[in-house]
């Protein structure tokens, strides 16, 4: 099969849509199918070797769900985005949050593929959808199968744009992520560790997570928090005030390459990711529990969508640093229940393995390429 994958977002930045598509077109590309990513990029040096991407305009920063994506607005791209799905000839265009007004609203009006959407977002509202719906009504009757990552996803999208759905979540690695890759030496010295992996952003919970380490710190082990993610205003926010409470044991790493994630989660003997809101699945806990470690985060659809309080982890309410500290004192004390929510969060991981959640999206191809023929 002949496959384009569309991304609205920067390539050269790290992300978790991006991250979908890149595993997404590897798999595939493995699978015997021909597959080429068209994206924005501020800076071709950064694309990844190993996979096919056509560039398509640099970008620009906008402000989104408490972060800041990079789109690109380059109507000039158009005369070439014409000549590009020409030449290729693709049989499917799988756009990735295409009502984004960015690349794929550029790509979709000039494509005679069968068209596929994944939404991966999720808002308690969004004004943009609100206001520009009788615009973007336009561009959603032009596809011909929807897919929504998860249930909040879902949620989020048909309260504004209301039709057939089908749920396939993201996937994980599991090779990558497997229990045999080794942590990192430096931090293997008898000490607890917590690992907190997400941009440094309000949303994220970063804060909370400080303050309750804090408190638990006494009742726990001998333990050290790393906290793993770029952002640097807030980075630097942050460590004036473990420096001003005199918190001793935190490490921030900044960004890391995803690459060398997978040795982070294995260093940890406990993954905290307190996010507040507006998370609509999770990445992070999916690798997490690939790796086999039990979870302590807060109990907010996206992320209930992928942990079982109880099971994989425990769920605490968002922005209770008391509940979440109880959470970390629970696990780091008993190191039977941090094995046994591991083991259950890798055999649930094994479900979600990249190449079963591609062939799933495959069959939805066929099923939306029968139904177009």
């Amino acid at each position: 099969m002949n496959i384009g994958l569309v991304s609205p977002y920067d390539y050269a930045y790290p992300g978790g849509v991006n991250t979908h598509i890149s595993n997404l077109a590897m798999t595939m590309a493995g699978m015997g199918h021909r597959v080429k990513i068209l994206a924005p990029c501020s800076n071709k040096k950064a694309l990844p070797k190993d996979m096919s991407i056509i560039p398509l305009g640099k970008t620009i920063p906008y402000p989104s769900n408490g972060s800041v994506a990079r789109l690109t607005l380059s109507m000039w791209l158009i005369p070439k985005i014409k000549a590009i799905l020409e030449e290729e000839r693709f049989e499917v265009l799988h756009f990735h949050e295409p009502l984004f007004p960015s690349l794929p609203w550029m790509v979709l009006p000039y494509s005679d593929a069968v068209n596929i959407a994944t939404f991966h977002a999720y808002y308690r509202r969004s004004a943009g959808y609100t206001v520009c719906k009788p615009l973007l009504m336009k561009f959603f009757r032009k596809f011909d199968g929807r897919i929504a990552v998860s249930q909040p996803a879902y949620k989020f999208v048909s309260r504004y744009f209301p039709g057939e759905y089908r749920i396939i979540p993201h996937g994980v690695d599991l090779e990558r992520f497997s229990p045999r890759v080794p942590p990192i030496e430096k931090y293997n010295d008898g000490k607890l560790n917590i690992l907190f992996v997400s941009r440094l952003e309000k949303r994220k919970g970063a804060k909370y997570l400080l303050q309750a380490y804090r408190i638990a710190k006494k009742d726990c082990p001998p333990s050290r928090l790393i906290l793993v993610g770029p952002g640097d205003k807030a980075q630097h926010e942050y460590e004036r005030w473990v420096r001003a409470v005199n918190l001793e044991d935190v490490v921030f790493t900044g960004h890391v390459p995803y690459a060398d994630l997978p040795c982070y989660y294995h260093t940890a003997d406990i993954f905290c990711i307190p996010a507040v809101g507006q998370e609509s699945f999770g990445i992070v806990l999916l690798e997490a529990m690939a790796a086999g470690k039990p979870i302590v985060a807060t109990n907010i659809e996206g992320y209930a969508s992928v942990v079982s309080d109880g099971s994989e982890g425990i769920l605490v309410k968002p922005r209770d640093t008391q509940a979440l500290a109880s959470a970390l004192v629970s696990l780091a004390n008993d190191k039977n229940l941090r094995e046994q929510m591991g083991a259950k969060g890798r055999a649930k991981a094994e479900a979600m393995s990249w190449p079963k959640i591609a062939q799933r999206t495959l069959d939805f191809y066929q099923e939306c390429m029968g139904e177009k023929r």
